[in-house]
C-alpha cells in the first residue's frame, strides 16, 4: 500500500541549450535534436548514463505527426537507460512547468524517486500540413481497394493543395497573442516607456548574470551557440522607445513593438527533480524544493478576461492553499511573453477593483518588490521557446534560491507565474 505522506520535492539541477531566434542558428534541428541534447547536457552533468529514471515527462508545442511519443524518442536517443518511461504533455506556453508539477507529483506520491521535466520548440521546423480537402482525398485513396475507385477519387484532387502553415494565432478569436496583449495593456492602461523599461532590464539582468557566471551549469552550447542570441547585452529603454509599435495599432495610442516583446524562438530545457534520498546516495545537492503548482484559466472568448490573464486567478488560489501572501517571496519569475503582460499582470493584483471583482477576494492581492522580479533576465532576453520556457524558469530560480540561501542562511522562497495561450496560467511556488 502507498504511504499516505508526501514526500518532499528536491529540485536537483536543469540544463538547457541556449535559445536562438528562429530560421536562424537552429534553422535545420527539430525538436527531437534539441530536446535530446538538452537532456544529454543534464545526463553529463550529473553523472546519468545508463540511469533509469523513473520518468521524462515532457512536450512541444509545434509538433510534427512523426513526433507521437516526442519524449520517449529522446530518451532512446540520449544516453539513459532504454528501461526509462517517458510521455508528452502540451499546455502551450506552461507545458513546462506542467509537466514539472507532473513530475514533482510523481515523486511526492512515492511514484518516482528521480524525474526530469521540460520541455522544447522550434519555430524554424513547424509542421506544415495540407488543406482538408486534399487530405481527406488522400485519406481516401489509401482506404481504396480497386484501382477505379481511386482513378475516381484523383478526379477529386483540389486545384489547389491548399498547404496550411501554423498560424501565431487563437483558434477562437483568430487574433495573434500580441494583439490580445495589446487590448489588455490598453483596458490595463500599461504605459509604453515601462514596457521598454522592463525590458530592457530584462537584458540588462541576463547579461550580468552569464557574466558572472550563474549560467555556466545550467546552459550546454549547441550547434555553435553558447549564449542566447536575443540577449543584447547593449539593450536599454531609449533604444527601445525608438521602435515602432506591431501591436494594437489599428485600435491607437499603441505601445507594443518588437522590442518589449519575445521573438519566435527555437530551444529546448529540462529540469531534474527527485528525493532527498536519491540525491544524497548520488552526492548531488538539492538546489531547492518544489513546494505546490497551480493552473488556471479565463474566459477570453465571451468573458471579460484578458487573453494571458489567468496567472492572476491561479496565484491567488495557490497562495490561499499555502498560507502565504504575495509579498512572502524573496524573488518573483514572472514570465515575459510580452512586458506588458508582465505589468497587467501586477496592475491586477494590485486593483482592489480587479480583486474584488474577478478574483472574488476581499481586497487587493498586494504589489511586489519589483527589485526581486526576473532578477536573472527572463523571456524578452532568452526568447521564448514555448514549451520550453518553464523548465528554464525552474532551474534558473531554483538555482537563485540556492545561492541566496548560502547568503543568508536561508529559508527563502521564489514564486513562478506562466501565462498561456488558450487563457491559460500555471504557477507553482519553490523555496530553499
Amino acid at each position: 500500500m502507498a504511504s499516505d505522506t508526501r514526500r518532499r520535492v528536491a529540485i536537483l539541477g536543469g540544463n538547457r541549450i541556449p535559445f536562438a531566434r528562429s530560421d536562424g542558428a537552429y534553422a535545420n534541428a527539430s525538436n527531437q535534436d534539441m530536446f535530446t541534447a538538452a537532456l544529454d547536457g543534464l545526463i553529463d552533468r550529473y553523472n546519468l548514463a545508463g540511469e533509469t529514471l523513473g520518468a521524462v515527462i515532457g512536450g512541444a508545442v509545434l509538433k510534427h505527426s512523426r513526433d507521437f511519443n516526442l519524449m520517449r524518442e529522446c530518451v532512446l536517443g540520449s544516453s539513459l537507460s532504454a528501461y526509462t518511461p517517458a510521455f508528452d504533455i502540451q499546455q502551450a506556453c506552461g507545458t513546462g512547468l506542467q509537466a514539472t508539477i507532473a513530475a514533482a507529483d510523481g515523486v511526492a506520491a512515492g511514484r518516482y524517486e528521480v524525474a526530469a521535466a521540460g520541455g522544447v520548440d522550434t519555430a524554424s521546423d513547424a509542421p506544415i500540413a495540407f488543406g482538408d480537402d486534399l487530405r481527406r482525398v488522400l485519406l481516401g485513396l489509401r482506404r481504396s481497394k480497386s484501382n477505379v475507385d481511386r482513378l475516381k477519387l484523383v478526379g477529386k484532387l483540389p486545384a489547389s493543395l491548399g498547404v496550411e502553415i501554423p498560424v501565431n494565432s487563437e483558434p477562437r478569436t483568430g487574433l495573434s497573442m500580441g494583439e490580445h496583449a495589446a487590448i489588455t495593456a490598453k483596458k490595463m492602461g500599461v504605459k509604453r516607456v515601462d514596457q521598454d523599461e522592463l525590458a530592457a532590464a530584462s537584458h540588462r539582468n541576463m547579461s550580468a548574470a552569464y557574466d558572472r557566471g550563474f549560467f555556466d551549469d545550467l546552459v550546454t552550447g549547441f550547434l555553435g551557440v553558447y549564449r542566447d542570441n536575443n540577449l543584447r547585452a547593449d539593450s536599454s529603454a531609449e533604444k527601445l522607445a525608438k521602435l515602432k509599435p506591431v501591436f494594437g495599432v489599428k485600435a491607437g495610442d499603441a505601445t507594443m513593438t518588437a522590442g518589449n516583446s519575445t521573438p519566435l524562438t527555437d530551444g529546448a530545457s529540462v529540469a531534474l527533480l527527485g528525493t532527498d534520498e536519491w540525491a544524497s546516495a548520488r552526492g548531488i545537492e538539492p538546489l531547492a524544493y518544489f513546494v505546490d503548482g497551480e493552473t488556471a484559466a479565463v474566459d477570453y472568448v465571451n468573458g471579460d478576461d484578458g487573453l494571458l490573464m489567468a496567472p492572476t486567478y491561479a496565484v491567488p488560489r495557490l497562495l490561499a492553499r499555502n498560507g502565504l501572501g504575495l509579498g512572502d517571496f524573496d524573488f518573483y519569475e514572472v514570465h515575459e511573453a510580452f512586458a506588458s503582460v508582465v505589468l497587467a499582470t501586477l496592475a491586477a493584483w494590485e486593483s482592489e477593483e480587479y480583486c474584488k471583482e474577478r478574483l472574488g477576494l476581499d481586497q487587493a492581492l498586494g504589489s511586489i518588490d519589483r527589485s526581486k522580479l526576473n532578477v536573472n533576465g527572463s523571456s524578452l532576453a532568452a526568447g521564448h521557446p514555448f514549451a520550453a520556457t518553464g523548465g528554464r524558469i525552474v532551474a534558473q530560480l531554483a538555482k537563485q534560491l540556492a545561492e541566496k540561501k548560502k547568503q543568508t542562511g536561508g529559508p527563502v522562497r521564489g514564486l513562478i507565474s506562466i501565462c498561456a495561450a488558450g487563457g491559460q496560467g500555471v504557477a507553482a511556488i519553490l523555496e530553499a
